[in-house]
């Protein structure tokens, strides 16, 4: 038995209505509007890095490889400060990311100014948008430790563990196994165009 017996009875499931909500607000948050839904699934990635939640750091990298994001590209989030394959612009999003969800917060007014020369209010908007809804996914799934699918620790653990990333307290017995990534078992719609 693991440590966190019984953890699933307090998954989204069990209120119909606030799963309802919470995906009608990641549909929402991760379409493609002013920013790609790639820049947006590596901010959320980042986030999830920031906060420690290992379940969302593997959902948040395999979305990006379901996209179709190298492998080379989604590794390098763990050193985008120094990566050649990040432009100063997504390295401003990624720093205000990485900062905003700490905890305490440790965003300041230097990364709003940085930001500022790369994009419109709007834009910034949509940083803050995904980088809140990744900390209300990364807090749930951290607290129960919410048992992550299979399909993405598999990915994960094959791409990620060079990195540093690993399945932590995220592993459970197999009645808890979920059935995939979120997107693959129809809780995720991003490409929706209704409101």
């Amino acid at each position: 038995m693991s440590e966190y017996e019984n953890r699933q009875e307090f998954e989204l499931d069990h209120w119909p209505e606030l799963r309802k909500m919470v995906n009608d607000l990641a549909n929402l948050v991760n379409r493609e509007r002013l920013l790609s839904r790639q820049l947006k699934g590596e901010l959320f990635t980042m986030a999830s890095l920031a906060s420690g939640c290992t379940h969302c750091q593997s959902h948040g990298a395999f979305s990006l490889n379901n996209l179709g994001v190298e492998t080379e590209r989604i590794q390098a989030l763990w050193q985008y400060e120094t990566s050649e394959l990040f432009s100063d612009a997504e390295r401003a999003a990624l720093d205000l990311v990485r900062a905003a969800a700490q905890s305490p917060n440790a965003a300041g007014p230097q990364h709003f100014e940085e930001l500022r020369k790369h994009y419109s209010n709007e834009q910034i908007i949509e940083i803050l948008a995904v980088n809140c809804m990744a900390g209300w996914l990364n807090r749930w799934n951290d607290t129960i430790a919410t048992v992550t699918d299979q399909e993405s620790v598999d990915w994960a653990t094959e791409n990620l563990t060079e990195v540093g990333w690993n399945v932590g307290k995220h592993t459970g017995d197999a009645h808890e196994q979920r059935k995939g990534h979120p997107s693959t078992v129809g809780w995720t719609d991003y490409d929706s165009k209704s409101d």
